[in-house]
């Protein structure tokens, strides 16, 4: 394309806007805010608990007793929903993960004992079953160790309707299991559940980012070393990323989900461009675990370092980051300038 004669320089400097804070301000294209923040929260069985997780510095499991109090900090700084992942004992773990959909399991008891003492948070609760079975598979194996999708999808919509009775705003499929968000989403219809939202992990990656978590919720463990290629996205993909979101939405979805985040914002950024839908983005444990190394070691500054990823996932057009910094980040959003 041609320039006019007033396009160039020195005519045009782009550096003009760029000389004081107050044009700076104007010209932000993405502002990062605490609406855009979601804190994943790991809780585990008894009470006045709270263990330390050594491959996440500053992250720990919380009995609910103590997850109430968290959450009650989370909604004064202005966080408007948090995502729980049960810690399950290993004498709850079975084949077919009966725990997943227990009425008065660990999920489903801080759900109810959250939305009675800080009614305003909304609760994300994770539709999966790695958390409950022996081998540490999101869902039931055959002799050969395959994760069979409909036997799987059976249970899934057992545990997300288990989810919604005990009051869940939004149940977050993470599985990628095929079908799973159409059959959940006629079950919670049925059930008279038509408000419960439905987060769909649409285009989950088979990541290597993953390792924290999976020692978060003590999954690792029994997983073994095995991976979970068969079932979650290969990360050479994007095309199918659009092809497994356009799938979901079209069974129900409310809002979709990229996972791992940063590795994969061009994900997020095509996702939002061709559906323009409530599209989320997960920092994960591995992103997490990245940052505080260097931060720990003195090579990158916390603060800045944080705040400018996260509104790299506001620039790539994600509407919301399930992140570990959120808290942080919220309390620093709440500073004076």
């Amino acid at each position: 394309m041609a320039q006019s004669g007033l396009d160039l320089f020195p005519y045009s400097r782009m550096r003009r806007m760029r000389k004081d804070t107050f044009s700076r301000k104007l010209m932000q294209e993405n502002v990062l805010t605490t609406a855009d923040l979601i804190y994943p929260v790991f809780v585990l069985e008894g009470k006045s608990r709270r263990e330390k997780i050594d491959s996440m510095p500053g992250i720990e499991r919380l009995s609910i007793d103590l997850l109430i109090e968290e959450a009650k900090e989370l909604a004064a700084l202005g966080v408007p929903a948090i995502a729980i992942f049960p810690v399950t004992p290993a004498d709850k773990k079975s084949l077919e993960a009966e725990e997943a959909y227990n009425p008065e399991g660990l999920a489903q008891r801080t759900v109810k004992a959250l939305k009675q003492a800080v009614p305003e948070m909304g609760v994300i609760t994770d539709v999966a079953l790695d958390p409950f079975t022996v081998h540490g598979q999101d869902g039931i194996i055959d002799e050969e160790g395959y994760v069979l999708n409909d036997i799987t999808t059976d249970i899934l919509v057992k545990q997300a309707l288990s989810h919604a009775e005990a009051g869940a705003d939004v149940v977050a499929p993470s599985d990628m299991m095929d079908g799973r968000i159409g059959a959940i989403r006629e079950a919670l219809e049925d059930a008279g559940f038509i408000n419960t939202r439905i987060m769909a992990y649409s285009a989950k990656y088979a990541s290597s980012y993953y390792g924290p978590f999976r020692d978060a919720v003590g999954s690792a463990g029994n997983l073994k070393g095995a991976d979970k290629k068969t079932y979650q996205m290969d990360p050479a993909n994007s095309d199918e990323a659009i092809r497994e979101v356009a799938l979901d939405l079209q069974e129900g979805a409310d809002m979709v989900m990229v996972k791992p985040g940063m590795p994969y914002l061009d994900v997020v950024r095509r996702v939002k461009d061709e559906f323009g839908v409530p599209t989320f983005a997960y920092q994960v444990s591995g992103e997490y675990s990245m940052h505080m190394a260097a931060i720990e070691n003195g090579w990158l500054a916390e603060k800045p370092i944080v705040m400018e990823s996260l509104l790299a996932f506001k620039r790539a057009g994600a509407d919301g980051i399930l992140t570990y910094f959120a808290k942080k980040a919220a309390i620093w959003l709440n500073e004076k300038d």
